[in-house]
C-alpha cells in the first residue's frame, strides 16, 4: 500500500455530498462525459422537457438559440414550470425543479402520461454543470424569473413583466470549468432536432446560430416540421437507396397505455436498419419492443409465404434475418414507465412491450401483405434470395477464416509485417497502390508499422451480395492482415476481435478526388462489416501534406491546406503572386520520397491522424447509403453543399 495514504479513517472522512453539489463532483455519472457528447447532452436534457409538455399536448413551438459565448436558449409555448409555493419543501416549485434532483412533473402519471426524462434530474443538472442559468416561465398572464450561479439561486422567484403567452424559456452558459469544449456543434444539434420533428409530427423547432453571420447580415436559420412523422423518417433515412414500394409500410396502435408506431421500407440493398425510439429517447442497442416488432416481422411472412407455397422450392431454412434483409424501419414506443438498462436508457428492459408490439405489428402487417399481392411477392422474392445468399456467403466467409494466420500460419504475401507481436503498439498502413506502398515500406519504422498496399478500389460493399464480399481479394487480404473472423451466435454475425494484430488501423490515400473515393469505399467496409474497430477506435485516416515550400537553402516547410500555404509564403519573406518560394503539390503519395513521408505523415512524434469516430449511427448509416448507394440525385446534392469542406483537384 502507498505510504501517502491518510492512515486515519473516522467520521470526518466520510463526505456527504449536498444539493447539486454531487452532480458537479461527478458530472459523467448524470451527463455520460464531459467531451463535446456531454456538452450537447445539456441541450437534450431542456429540449426533453418541451418535447414531454408537447407529448402531454400543451406544446406545439420549440426556440432554441445558441448565442456567440456558445450560451444556449430553449423556449417552448406549453404550460409553464410552476411557480407557486412547494407545500412540503417550502419553496417555489421551480426552484425545486432547479435546484433538487429527483423532482419534477415526470413522477406524476396526471401530469405526463409518458416521459422522456424520466429520472426527474435532468433541468436540475444543467443547473448544476452551467456557470448561469436563467429560468424565465409565463404563466397567470406574468413573466416570473430566477437567476442562478453553478445551480445555486441568486435571486427570489420574482415577477419581471407581464405575458399573455404560456410556456418556459431557460438560458445557460455551460460552466467551461467542467466541460473540454464549449463549442456547440451546429450539425449534431441540427441532426437530433431533424430526428425529433419526424418522431413528434406537427412539432416545430426552430434553431438560431446567432455565431453564424449571413451576408444579409442575419443569423442563420433553422426550421425542423414533419407533417408526415415516421413516413417522413423513413424515406429520409432510406434517400440513397431504391426502395421497393412507392410508400412505406406503417403501423401504429396502442394496448395497455403503450403506444406503437412504426415505418417499414424495403430497399434493394443487403442490409438490416432498425432504428428504436422510447419516448423520444434513441435505444441504440434495442431492447423489447424490437424483439417485438422483429417477432411479428418475421412470423407474419412466414405465414404468408407458407399460405400462398412461396417457400416449397426451397431446400434451406429461412432465418429470421432473411426477411429483414433491406428493410429500414424506424420503432418508436411511448411507455408510460419504461424500464431501461442502464443510465444511458439505451435498451429498453419492460418485458411486457414485447407482446404488445408484436401483436399490433403482427397485425398490420397480415392486413398489408394480404391487400398488397404485388408487392408483397416481390419482398418474398428478395427474403429468397437473402437465403441464398446467406448460405452462399457462410461458405465464402469459412473459406477465408480457414486461411487466418491463426489457423493455417499463413500472411497475405504482399503484406510487410512488423517485428512487434504486440497488438497495442502495432500498426497497420492501408496504403493506396505498390507504388506509394512501396515508399511506405522503405520510410516506416519496421518494429511496429506494418503496410498492406492496396491496388486499385476495392469492391463497394453496399451494392454487393456477401458473398461477393467475401470473394474480393482486396477484403480477403485484410480480413487475413487483421486477424479477426466473423462468428455467428444465436442468429446474429458477431465480428470477433480477441485476435487483432493492430490496434491502429490506418488508412492512407493520396490527397486527391480518387484517394478520397477509395477512403469512402475502405470506410463504408468498416461500417458495414467491422463497426466494433470504429467504435472500438482502432480505425485512423492518415493525414498527408498538400504543399512543400521551399526558399533557396532553407529547410522545406509543409503545409496541410491553401489558407495554410499562403501564410507560410509570406512569413518565409515571399509573395502569393511571385515564385521566390517553390510550391511543390503533392497530388499522391508516391511523389514524396521515404523519408519526406515518415517525416511528414508516419512519424508519431511529427504527423497527424484523424480517428474515426460515430458520433450518430443513424445519419453515418444515411450518408454512407447516399454516397456509394444506388441513388445519384441524393449524392449530387450531399457533395454540392458539402463541397467547400473537401479538397478537390479539377
Amino acid at each position: 500500500m502507498s505510504e501517502n495514504l491518510n492512515q486515519d479513517y473516522n467520521a470526518s472522512n466520510i463526505q456527504a455530498l449536498e444539493g447539486l453539489e454531487a452532480v458537479q463532483k461527478r458530472p459523467g455519472m448524470y451527463i455520460g462525459s464531459t467531451d463535446e457528447k456531454g456538452l450537447h447532452h445539456l441541450v437534450w436534457e431542456v429540449i426533453d422537457n418541451s418535447i414531454d409538455e408537447h407529448l402531454a399536448g400543451h406544446c406545439d413551438t420549440i426556440d432554441v438559440k445558441v448565442f456567440s459565448d456558445n450560451s444556449v436558449s430553449v423556449t417552448d409555448n406549453g404550460r409553464g414550470i410552476p411557480i407557486e409555493m412547494h407545500e412540503k419543501l417550502q419553496k417555489s416549485a421551480l426552484e425545486v425543479v432547479m435546484t433538487v434532483l429527483h423532482a419534477g412533473g415526470k413522477f406524476d402519471k396526471d401530469t405526463y402520461k409518458v416521459s422522456g426524462g424520466l429520472h426527474g434530474v435532468g433541468i436540475s443538472v444543467v443547473n448544476a454543470l452551467s456557470k448561469s442559468l436563467t429560468a424565465r416561465v409565463s404563466r397567470n398572464g406574468n413573466i416570473y424569473q430566477q437567476t442562478y450561479v453553478k445551480g445555486i439561486p441568486q435571486t427570489q422567484v420574482e415577477i419581471v413583466g407581464t405575458s399573455e403567452r404560456t410556456g418556459t424559456e431557460i438560458i445557460f452558459t455551460p460552466d467551461d470549468a467542467i466541460f473540454e469544449t464549449s463549442d456547440y456543434n451546429i450539425d449534431t444539434l441540427v441532426q437530433r432536432f431533424k430526428e425529433l420533428s419526424f418522431l413528434n409530427k406537427g412539432l416545430t423547432i426552430n434553431l438560431t446560430d446567432e455565431r453564424n453571420v449571413l451576408k444579409n447580415g442575419e443569423f442563420k436559420k433553422y426550421e425542423f416540421h414533419s407533417k408526415g412523422g415516421l413516413m417522413e423518417f423513413v424515406k429520409y433515412l432510406d434517400e440513397g437507396r431504391a426502395s421497393i414500394s412507392h410508400d412505406p409500410i406503417y403501423i401504429i396502435g396502442s394496448k395497455e397505455g403503450v403506444e406503437v408506431e412504426v415505418a417499414v421500407n424495403y430497399n434493394s440493398g443487403y442490409k438490416e436498419n432498425i432504428y428504436s425510439f422510447v419516448n423520444n429517447i434513441r435505444t441504440n442497442d434495442g431492447g423489447t419492443h424490437v424483439q417485438g416488432f422483429r417477432r411479428a416481422l418475421s412470423r407474419e411472412f412466414k405465414k404468408y409465404g407458407d399460405q400462398n407455397g412461396f417457400f416449397k422450392k426451397i431446400k434451406m431454412e429461412i432465418a429470421g434475418e432473411d426477411y429483414r434483409e433491406g428493410m429500414t424501419a424506424v420503432v418508436s414506443v411511448k411507455v408510460p414507465e419504461p424500464q431501461f438498462k442502464g443510465q444511458t436508457k439505451g435498451e429498453l428492459g419492460n418485458s411486457e412491450i414485447t407482446a404488445i408490439v408484436s401483436q399490433i405489428a403482427g397485425d398490420h402487417l397480415a392486413i398489408f401483405l394480404e391487400e398488397n399481392p404485388k408487392i408483397s411477392k416481390i419482398i418474398i422474392d428478395k427474403i429468397i434470395l437473402a437465403a441464398t445468399a446467406r448460405n452462399a456467403a457462410r461458405k465464402a466467409r469459412e473459406l477465408v477464416q480457414r486461411k487466418n494466420i491463426l489457423t493455417s500460419g499463413g500472411l497475405p504475401g504482399k503484406l510487410s509485417d512488423c517485428s512487434s507481436r504486440d497488438a497495442s503498439i502495432s500498426e497497420l498502413y492501408l496504403v493506396e497502390g505498390d507504388s506509394a506502398g512501396g515508399t511506405a515500406k522503405q520510410g516506416r519504422d519496421r518494429v511496429f508499422q506494418a503496410i498492406l498496399p492496396l491496388r486499385g478500389k476495392i469492391l463497394n460493399v453496399e451494392k454487393a451480395l456477401e458473398h461477393k464480399i467475401y470473394e474480393n481479394e482486396e477484403i480477403k487480404t485484410m480480413f487475413l492482415a487483421l486477424g479477426v473472423s466473423i462468428e455467428e451466435i444465436d442468429g446474429e454475425k458477431i465480428l470477433n476481435i480477441l485476435k487483432l494484430r493492430y490496434h491502429k488501423v490506418i488508412i492512407m490515400t493520396d490527397a486527391d478526388v480518387d484517394g478520397s473515393h477509395i477512403a469512402t469505399l475502405i470506410l463504408t467496409f468498416f461500417f458495414r462489416y467491422m463497426k466494433e474497430l470504429i467504435e472500438n477506435g482502432h480505425i485512423y485516416i492518415a493525414n498527408p501534406p498538400l504543399y512543400q515550400l521551399k526558399k533557396g537553402n532553407q529547410t522545406p516547410v509543409y503545409c496541410w491546406s491553401d489558407k495554410q500555404r499562403d501564410e507560410m509564403i509570406l512569413q518565409m519573406g515571399g509573395s502569393i503572386d511571385d515564385k521566390s518560394v517553390k510550391v511543390q503539390r503533392y497530388k499522391g503519395l508516391g511523389e514524396m520520397n521515404a523519408e519526406q513521408l515518415w517525416e511528414t505523415t508516419m512519424n508519431p512524434e511529427t504527423r497527424t491522424l484523424k480517428r474515426v469516430t460515430i458520433n450518430d449511427a443513424l445519419e453515418a448509416d444515411r450518408v454512407f447509403s447516399m454516397l456509394m448507394g444506388d441513388e445519384v440525385p441524393p449524392r449530387r446534392a450531399f457533395i454540392e453543399e458539402n463541397a467547400a469542406y473537401a479538397n478537390v483537384d479539377i
